[in-house]
């Protein structure tokens, strides 16, 4: 761990520390609800308190980590509501940025959103299920790019880092498998998404997005409930 001095080496390791916890979190070595003891992951990481103190501070900012009083701090686990609320959000503010992308997107971008869509469409689920996803996200993640709006693109990239990943540390009981009856629609509906930009239309654009991301949450909140 190669730091500076001074101010600048704490605020350098504290960033370090934060780093390696949220990392550990995402991809579920750290599982949800587990408590996270200051002593412990300083002796692990072969540092003082004090920065991951700050760290856990941050994650926590984050939402990847909840403060209990007189308890400490545990990785945040997520609940049926918390599905429903994730979801909402993102189509809200999904929607939004597609309405803009439609009247933004280059033609090199609709080219490699198709490309997108098309290697999801070849996927075999659930034995691919997690490039599937990994391409679901990228197909996301491209049309909000595509809007320009630095704001949102900030908004959704924080909601989308305890998304999926996290999300189904959670809830494992549905980690390995699609929800039923959602992979025909779900090509179906990313089709439409991408029609609706290359069509320039924006009130299309956000309506399909919308519809996928609400119908999609649905289909989760079911398959959990029937777990």
């Amino acid at each position: 761990m190669p730091f500076g001095s001074g101010a600048s080496r704490h605020q350098q390791l504290r960033s370090w520390v934060a780093d390696h916890l949220r990392t550990d979190i995402l991809e579920g070595r750290l599982r949800a609800g587990e408590w996270l003891r200051q002593e412990r992951l300083a002796q692990e990481l072969g540092v003082s308190q004090m920065p991951v103190r700050e760290a856990l501070k941050q994650l926590a900012a984050e939402g990847l980590v909840e403060h209990e009083p007189y308890r400490g701090a545990r990785v945040v686990a997520f609940t049926l509501e918390d599905i429903e609320d994730l979801y909402a959000c993102r189509a809200f503010i999904e929607g939004m940025a597609a309405r803009t992308a439609a009247q933004r997107i280059s033609d090199e971008e609709l080219a490699e959103l198709n490309r997108i869509r098309r290697a999801m469409e070849k996927c075999r689920v659930p034995e691919e299920l997690r490039d599937y996803r990994e391409l679901n996200r990228r197909f996301h993640g491209l049309v909000v790019e595509s809007s320009r709006r630095s704001y949102l693109v900030r908004t959704l990239a924080q909601l989308w880092s305890a998304f999926p990943t996290m999300l189904w540390g959670n809830f494992p009981g549905v980690a390995a498998t699609s929800a039923p009856d959602r992979d025909e629609p779900d090509t179906v509906e990313h089709a439409e998404i991408t029609a609706a930009l290359e069509a320039r239309d924006p009130d299309r654009a956000e309506r399909a997005v919308r519809n996928h991301i609400a119908t999609a949450g649905r289909a989760l909140v079911a398959a959990v409930r029937a777990k």
